[in-house]
């Protein structure tokens, strides 16, 4: 009898490294640290397994975890020919997802929904940046294998968090309630909570939640450092400097993260904290660049990271590296880089310049694009932020105020409202 995974797709290698395997895959879909461990388990009991390669591969280029990615990819594609058709497809995905091109993973997942690590690396959330240019493509993926996996306790936070994205908050908050229900630990179904909470202006009961499960059910969570974020962008919400400073210094200093997460969470609260009315020793993003390493801060591999490089380049004043990236950006293959991130770096280096009505007019341009960068609502939401620092530094006091009014229409915001006050004050 053949060996299987966790959804009862066959697997070419032995029981062994099926094993490791399986618990290399329930620990992407719980978000719990080991993931890398397992897939590597697996290969050295089976160096002929195509999917362990492949893992390896993804968990390399998405997370930025320390693995050959080419090696990885070249053995996975070597070993693939004695495989199933299913994961002759499934390598094929990962290598063109890999190299920028989406269509083989979609394609891929209409034949084959439950399989379960391609879904998650096809929709931004927590673990994964996702492979589609638009959020709509995402939630039409998920949309087509629910049927395939019924009332799964992953499945279920996945969904949530596509019903946050579309704004249906009520059904994210049940859904997500009712995974945690199952698997109180749930990574993906507290992601979807977080949001729902954020979206709506829930802080102090949504700060309240997460700070109770970071240290309960959730404390073995892998990526407990964007939980944390989470936390803190409550409270930068709320006006509470002091206790995103608190937060900052520990949870979310940049060692404490692992690979991108410095560049995600760490750099992007440091930008959000240092435009914040009222924010002083804001600390230095320095540690953030030193941490997340010199090849992602020049070569990201993804539009999502791009944008947080972006803005971390923008925090620490580096024209330069934002030149860089731009150009690097311009001739890339992955249109998204070459059309959006390329002159949103041109846009943030203006800033850097103090070029920041220039910059203004060019963010509010490349505004409809953004959502084509991956991740959510709440991590795009910072290019929305820098826009805004502009128009203020600008002194186009007016033009800022019609955003910040129209955050405050979306939800409640303390922080917000004093940047309108600064506004109104000048207006």
């Amino acid at each position: 009898m053949p060996c299987r995974d966790r959804y009862g797709y066959a697997l070419t290698t032995s029981d062994e490294a099926a094993r490791s395997y399986r618990q290399g895959l329930l620990d992407v879909l719980r978000l719990r640290d080991g993931a890398l461990s397992s897939f590597a388990t697996a290969i050295v009991l089976d160096p002929t397994f195509a999917l362990g390669h492949a893992a390896l591969a993804l968990l390399g280029h998405e997370m930025c975890a320390p693995v050959d990615v080419a090696a990885r990819l070249r053995q996975a594609r070597l070993h693939a020919r004695r495989a199933t058709e299913r994961e002759r497809s499934h390598v094929h995905a990962v290598e063109a997802h890999i190299s920028g091109d989406p269509r083989p993973l979609i394609d891929h997942l209409a034949a084959f929904p439950r399989d379960a690590l391609l879904l998650s690396v096809a929709v931004p959330t927590i673990a994964f940046a996702g492979a589609t240019e638009v959020p709509e493509e995402a939630w039409a993926i998920v949309e087509r294998a629910a049927p395939a996996y019924g009332d799964d306790w992953w499945f279920t936070g996945l969904l949530a968090f596509v019903r946050q994205e579309q704004r249906r908050f009520d059904d994210a908050m049940s859904l997500s309630c009712a995974s945690l229900a199952v698997e109180p630990g749930a990574g993906h179904s507290a992601h979807a909570r977080a949001h729902a909470h954020y979206e709506t202006g829930d802080h102090e009961a949504g700060l309240a939640w997460m700070s109770s499960w970071v240290l309960g059910d959730g404390a073995e969570i892998d990526s407990l450092s964007h939980f944390s974020w989470h936390a803190a962008l409550h409270e930068l919400s709320l006006g509470d400097l002091d206790a995103v400073r608190r937060r900052y210094q520990n949870q979310l200093q940049p060692g404490h993260a692992l690979g991108c997460r410095a560049l995600v969470d760490s750099g992007s609260l440091l930008f959000r904290w240092a435009l914040t009315p009222g924010a002083r020793d804001v600390p230095d993003i320095a540690e953030v660049v030193r941490v997340t390493g010199r090849e992602t801060m020049v070569r990201p591999a993804t539009p999502f990271l791009a944008m947080h490089t972006a803005v971390t380049h923008l925090a620490a004043g580096d024209a330069g590296a934002l030149d860089e990236l731009r150009s690097w950006a311009a001739g890339h293959a992955h249109p998204t880089m070459a059309t959006v991130v390329s002159p949103l770096a041109e846009a943030l280096g203006m800033m850097a310049r103090d070029a920041n009505s220039a910059a203004a007019d060019r963010l509010a341009f490349l505004a409809p694009s953004i959502r084509r960068l991956g991740g959510s609502d709440a991590q795009r939401e910072i290019i929305e932020e820098a826009r805004i620092a502009a128009l203020l530094r600008a002194d186009r006091w007016d033009e800022a105020r019609v955003l910040l009014d129209a955050r405050l229409d979306r939800r409640r915001s303390p922080r917000d409202e004093l940047w309108r006050e600064r506004a109104l004050a000048h207006t």
